[in-house]
Parts: structure tokens; sequence; C-alpha cells
């Protein structure tokens, strides 16, 4: 198997976590590349639930190397709270399975008062953050004030950095947010205590993954959130604070863009979104409510309810291009079943013109109108479904036009949320 990149083609929540968890049985190590524990991944094996935020999937498959890469930020109290529950499982988390680069930037408890006090403060204009100090550390990581994971193994120098950081967090905190100011003993009481957990943990990952490919080994790198939530491409500024695309598989885990060999965009079969932003094929009606109910669309990691909408294929076709993406795999379809007719978003109209590609002026998808074409549905249950022979013919058809559409194979199929309920082709 070669190493592949694992994407969300939309706004995220397109069932990545199952794919990797599917996938993982035929690679060596699975690498997270981006973002933090404000996404997480639900993975569903014979009927038992795990949600995965900072861990990468693979974990529930024994012998394989789990790395969180540079390019994420990490909260260490939500790493060792996710480990702990893992472990309760009867999961296997030692240093040898999973490793946290030593260049990954930490999110600190100010990080988290920061993210929270600014979007109260924005009232009405707030982006919709899940107020977990993903923003303000990716913020200290640019500015080159950060505190990163290597941190842990030198108290002293992280006493020192967390002081100088405290003088500008408790201006902000205090002077505009009205908000009390932490002093650096409140944070090292809360952050010491778990480095003694992590520091066994620290690795040079771009070395551990030339290591897995001199040994002949294939990698995944597991990517969080959606394309359209990328910090340069997404739908700026309701976006997060990484880049979401592929290529930012390299850069934030340290290794050459040759490594990577299949590009999997993950398609939900219709389309979700969390938080504030536009969304034009964003359904406000009683099919709506059906999709958010069947698929059980509520957010991981905030519970927050999930918009719900037609499958949009303008946002898929910016996904491959901004990706390179190589093949897709198409998830709830099953959540589908039961619909007289379905739509397709092929295009937008906007200011006069018809779209292939979103607009990019900021939020100029809030003036899009989508251009639909229907379909008929299926009555039958495909939950059961482990063949193409074995899914109705509209339900083929269905698939096959997305293949029309965007000019992707579609190489697997989820039809349930278990890991077996999926039909590969």
């Amino acid at each position: 198997m070669s190493n592949v990149v694992i994407v969300g083609a939309q706004w995220g929540d397109e069932g990545k976590g199952k794919i990797v968890d599917m996938l993982s049985g035929g690679i060596a190590a699975v690498v997270r590349f981006q973002g933090g524990n404000n996404a997480g991944h639900t993975v569903i094996v014979e009927g038992r639930k795990y949600i995965l935020k900072l861990i990468p999937s693979g974990i529930l498959h024994e012998g394989k190397i789990c790395l969180i890469g540079n390019g994420v930020v990490v909260d260490p109290e939500a790493l060792v709270a996710e480990m702990d529950t893992v472990i309760a499982e009867g999961v296997a988390v030692t240093p040898a399975r999973l490793k946290l680069s030593r260049k990954a930037h930490l999110i600190m408890p100010y990080h988290k008062l920061l993210d929270q006090a600014r979007e109260e403060h924005k009232g009405e204009g707030k982006i919709g953050t899940t107020g977990r100090g993903i923003g303000p550390c990716y913020e200290d990581k640019a500015a080159r004030i950060g505190i990163r994971a290597s941190d842990l193994e030198d108290l002293p120098l992280l006493r020192n950095k967390v002081e100088n950081a405290l003088e500008e967090k408790n201006a902000l905190l205090s002077g505009l947010y009205g908000k009390q100011p932490v002093s650096a003993d409140e944070i090292l009481a809360v952050i010491v205590p778990v480095a003694a957990r992590l520091t066994p943990h620290l690795a040079d990952v771009s070395a551990e993954l030339a290591a897995v490919q001199a040994a002949g080994g294939s990698i995944m790198f597991e990517g969080a959130q959606g394309v359209h939530l990328d910090i340069d491409h997404g739908t700026y500024p309701c976006v997060t604070s990484s880049n979401t695309v592929a290529g930012n598989a390299s850069a934030g885990s340290g290794i050459g863009p040759a490594s990577l060999d299949r590009i999997l965009g993950i398609v939900k079969a219709y389309t979700t979104r969390v938080g504030a932003g536009p969304f034009p094929t964003e359904l406000f009606d009683a099919i709506g409510d059906t999709l958010q109910e069947r698929g059980a669309e509520f957010g991981a990691v905030t519970g927050r309810r999930r918009r719900c909408g037609w499958l949009d294929i303008v946002v898929l076709r910016e996904s491959i291009r901004l990706c390179g993406i190589t093949e897709i795999a198409l998830t709830k379809l099953d959540v589908l079943s039961g619909l007289k007719e379905l739509k397709i978003c092929t295009a937008y109209t906007y200011k006069g013109q018809t779209l292939q590609f979103p607009p990019q002026a900021e939020l100029g998808m809030q003036d899009a109108v989508p251009v639909y074409e229907t379909m008929p549905g299926w009555s039958e249950n495909i939950e059961q479904a482990v063949t193409w022979e074995e899914l109705p013919q509209a339900a083929g058809n269905y698939i096959r036009r997305i293949e029309e559409l965007t000019g992707m194979r579609v190489s697997m199929i989820s039809v349930g949320p278990d890991r077996a309920q999926t039909v590969i082709l």
C-alpha cells in the first residue's frame, strides 16, 4: 500500500475517522499533521464508539505507530485525558506506539482564556470558534513566542517563556476583555504534572517517518477539519487556523512532498457545516431536519448541531483542484435512503455569472445561488450492503453522477457507522 493523505473535502465532519481506521490495517504509521483538539474523529468498532481528537485513529489497530506531527497544536491536558480514556478501553498507548513531535506547539491555559474572551467580545460577529485556544496558539507560533513540546523537558526555560508570554496575554485579558490576569505559577501548576506523562512520548517525528519508509512501510497522513476551513483557501474569515489542504501533510509532519502518493478525499453524500459561515446549499426545511436527525449530525467535540444541505459539487471541484485528490471515499450514503428525490448543486450563479468554482471575494459564497439538478432517490435500506450489486440502482446512479461531475473515481462507500459497513470498489 502506498502512502496516503486523508483530507475532508467539505467543511469537516465527513467521516474521516472511520476511513482512517479502515485503512490502518495496511499501513505501518499514522500521523496527524495539523489542527488540534477542536475536531474529533469518531470511530465505531463492533458497536463501541471511540472519539479521538489528538491521537491518530490508527491507535485502535495493534502494532501501528501513531505520531502527532509538528503542524498540530496540542493541549497537554487534553492529550493526557484522551490517552487515559483510550487506555481505559484496553488500548495500548505506550511511548513506542504514540509519539509527539518535539516541534509541536502547545496550547497553554491562557490561549483558551483568550479564545473564549475574544469570541464573547465579538458578540453577534463571532465566527464559531470552539474556544479551545487553537487560534491563539497558532498566533504565538507565527509570532515566534510559542511554547513547544520540547520545552516540557526544560522546566526553567518553560517558566521563562510563560512569564514572557503573560506580559502580553494579561494586558489583553484584563485591559481589553475585562478578565482576571493569570500568573506563571497558575499555568505551571497545570502544565508540570502532565509534562511528566508526555515527555516519554516526545520524538523526532520526521526521523520516525523516514525510518518507516526505509523499512518499506506505508504512512497515512490524517487531516482534521475540511478543505473549506483552510486558513488560506477556505471561506475566510470563517475558517480554522491551520492549512487543511493535502499539501500541508508534508510541512506538518516533516516529510518531502514526493512521499505523498495517494490523496483520498472524504466526501459526505450530502453537505454539513458547524458554526458560522456561508453555506449555499443549506436546507431550512423538513429535509434538512431529516438529514440532521438520521445522520446524528452533532459535532463530536462541541456537541453543536450541524447545519445540513444538499451535496455541493462546486465545493468538491475546488477541493480536488487544491489538494490533487486522486479518489473519493463517499460516506453516509445510507442517510439519504427514503428520500423521494435528491438534489445536487452543479454550479453557482453569482453576480450575473455562472461559476464552476467558489467566488474568491471574502464571504462571496453568501451571495452564491446554487444551480441544482434533481435525481430520483431510493427507499431501500442499504446498511447491510457489502457489494456494488447490493446497492439500489438509484443509489448507484447517484454515485456515478458524482463521479461524472467531479472527474474522480469513488473507491469506497460507507453505508453505516461501523467499520464493516463499507462497500469497497
